[in-house]
């Protein structure tokens, strides 16, 4: 098994709209998405996990590798997730499918899917996939590059959210801001 930054790298110049960031995210963000997991924290999903970075620190908090469960497109990063955390599910499937493999009881989902450079369409059924395998009180954690939240107002209205503003995460290239929306 190869470096994550050498994976990183590969797959950024095969294909640079699926990857859409110009470095891996840092530990800091990974620490600060996955801020309240724990080996009490119920199933988690993440939403295109790359290298793993924040799977990592999914199971580094505690979480058993028997309730994380990963959808990832890309062909290589899902081999590779795969050989790296045993016990983990990993699916090579969109987001969007998350419902049809995984019960309503999910306590969190974690997404570093690049939302913002996303259309709207996709960006809606992302986050819909989200709040159809989460349990009641479960939260969806996304982070951005951007200043604002990665849904429009009217987006978070329509589907009936919260939004809190976590950490903005200046150790990373470039900074990122958590966010983590509830039902509301």
């Amino acid at each position: 098994m190869g470096s994550d930054l050498a994976l990183f790298r590969r797959r950024l110049l095969k294909n640079p709209r699926q990857v859409s960031a110009i470095a891996p995210s840092s530990r800091t963000l990974a620490r600060a998405m996955t801020l309240g997991l724990g080996p009490k924290s119920g199933p988690v999903v993440e939403f295109g996990p790359g290298t793993g970075r924040f799977t990592e620190a999914i199971l580094a908090r505690g979480v058993p590798p028997g309730n994380v469960t990963l959808f990832e497109l890309d062909e290589e990063f899902v081999t590779y997730l795969r050989e790296k955390f045993p016990g983990v599910t990993v699916h090579q499937l969109p987001a969007q499918e998350a419902a049809r493999l995984v019960p309503p009881t999910v306590g969190t989902v974690i997404s570093g899917l690049p939302l913002l450079s996303m259309p709207p369409e996709v960006r809606e059924g992302i986050v819909a996939a989200a709040f159809d395998v989460l349990a009641p009180r479960g939260r969806y954690v996304q982070f951005t590059y951007g200043s604002r939240p990665p849904l429009p107002p009217e987006t978070i209205a329509t589907l009936g959210l919260t939004v809190n503003r976590g950490h903005k995460v200046w150790a990373n290239l470039p900074p990122a801001t958590v966010y983590r929306f509830r039902r509301g």
